[in-house]
């Protein structure tokens, strides 16, 4: 391994401004007040072991990633017993290493397969891994073992906070019930607004037929039956080409930044500002996601003050419906494949 190399491809962690100490006070107070009612309420001792549990592994997590806060990063899933020379395996391994040339840093659940693969295509400098504590399958693989970006879970709950907490792009290859469970939980999160958008890929190796037969299988079954809905299918690629799933992930911010609600307003800041002929066009397209009073390019509302790291940015805003999110992706996706031009950031 290459330690030098991976240290000069590893992203500067960005300085984070100090937080407003009043406010964190004030939080501090209120988890110290719950606590204390778990006693007052004399709350079965089971049941305050489990909250004090996941506190203390929440806040050491926190701590872990704080120093990587703006780096970007791709929360990886995939089988266990996928095999060393299995074509997955190697698919894992060759994404990783490509994600992580782009600036990615890589997130795994630090196990043995495809947790493995995607250790090694990352290496150690650019991965974090996320264990959990498990009777058989989930030692530490020796690429991440024994490394400050390394944590060992109790809780599978907590741990999956932080895998999508953290994620700015999720990628699961072939597994077993633990991927499918990783992936169903985002589209969940996702198809509700419960989470950030970002892109979703299920990856499989080229003429592979894993995650094309579950597309098949959601189409035939969920779409077919009215159980969700076609524009649901946007939250998510089937992709079997590494190329396109780098291209996926790496341009979904290129004009998208992020986005927030600011009172009844759902914004979306941009890397660059928009044409205004654009903006009146993007209203009609997607009338059918705004409430009223159609779209509007602007400068930042003066309550965004507290992210002053994007406060400069232009920005979206519409009464969203919060209810198509999966036409919001779509909304997204056409700012993304935009023609290059326009003017850059907001003076």
């Amino acid at each position: 391994m290459n330690v030098k190399r991976e240290e000069q491809l590893l992203p500067a962690p960005a300085l984070v401004p100090a937080p407003d100490a009043a406010v964190v006070k004030r939080y501090t107070q209120e988890i110290i007040a719950i606590a204390e009612q778990f006693e007052a309420e004399q709350t079965a001792l089971g049941d305050v072991k489990i909250a004090a549990g996941a506190l203390r592994e929440m806040r050491q997590a926190f701590k872990l990633f704080s120093a990587y806060h703006g780096v970007r990063k791709v929360s990886t899933f995939g089988s266990a017993r996928t095999r060393e020379g299995d074509p997955v395996f190697r698919l894992a391994q060759d994404f990783a290493r490509r994600i992580a040339d782009r600036g990615y840093m890589v997130i795994t659940g630090a196990g043995p397969g495809i947790m493995e693969a995607c250790q090694r295509g990352a290496g150690r400098a650019r991965s974090f891994g996320i264990n959990i504590t498990l009777p058989f399958e989930q030692a530490a693989n020796a690429e991440i073992r024994d490394d400050p970006k390394f944590m060992s879970f109790h809780y599978f709950f907590t741990r999956k906070l932080f895998f999508l907490k953290e994620a700015d792009a999720i990628v699961l290859f072939p597994g077993g019930f633990g991927t499918h469970d990783e992936g169903l939980e985002t589209l969940t999160l996702l198809q509700t607004g419960k989470m950030q958008p970002l892109p979703l890929v299920f990856l499989d190796r080229p003429r592979g037929t894993y995650w094309k037969t579950w597309q098949r299988y959601v189409e035939d079954h969920m779409l077919r039956r009215a159980m969700i809905q076609e524009e649901d299918l946007a939250l998510f690629k089937v992709i079997n080409d590494i190329d396109a799933a780098v291209e996926e992930i790496t341009t979904f911010h290129r004009v998208y930044h992020s986005s927030r609600y600011v009172r009844d307003r759902f914004v979306i800041r941009l890397n660059r500002w928009l044409p205004k002929e654009l903006v009146a066009e993007l209203a009609v397209e997607f009338a059918d996601i705004i409430i009223e009073g159609g779209m509007e390019q602007r400068r930042a509302f003066g309550i965004e003050k507290d992210d002053a790291a994007v406060f400069h940015l232009p920005r979206l805003a519409f009464r969203f419906n919060r209810i198509n999110f999966g036409r919001l992706r779509m909304l997204i996706d056409r700012l993304n494949h935009l023609p290059e031009g326009g003017q850059i950031g907001a003076s």
